[in-house]
């Protein structure tokens, strides 16, 4: 039987849950610079990640379940990036910092929060 239909392949969406909305849309979309998609009133946001798509939402009542992951944005120059981000008042819990050395590549990372306290950070893969 082929399963090829029914296989996960791919994460097509990631949701978080933010305390305030607009808050949260300000820093996504300014300080991130991650393209606004659309909005669902009354409690939820969309932004474009590459071929995935961010969704913010607020709770839908107090006490409600709260969506939380941590997101890796991977870049290609982890300094830069982290630079352009502080410069638009994002900061950072450390500098970019080497995590791993694999056989074909270093992993960096450079961890930082949203305005509701989401985990996010920066990944770079660094080549030889």
């Amino acid at each position: 039987m082929n399963n090829t239909h029914s296989e996960l392949a791919a994460i097509g969406q990631i949701g978080l849950t933010v305390e305030d909305l607009e808050k949260a849309v300000t820093f996504y979309r300014d300080a991130l610079k991650l393209k606004h998609l659309f909005d669902a009133p009354p409690g939820m946001s969309f932004f474009a990640c590459g071929n995935m798509r961010l969704m913010l939402s607020k709770p839908e009542h107090p006490g409600a379940e709260r969506f939380s992951a941590a997101i890796y944005f991977k870049v290609e120059d982890i300094q830069a990036a982290r630079d352009a981000l502080h410069a638009r008042g994002v900061s950072f819990e450390a500098e970019p910092r080497l995590l791993a050395k694999m056989p074909d590549h270093e992993l960096w990372l450079a961890f930082f929060r949203d305005p509701s306290r989401n985990l996010l950070a920066l990944m770079c893969e660094k080549r030889a």
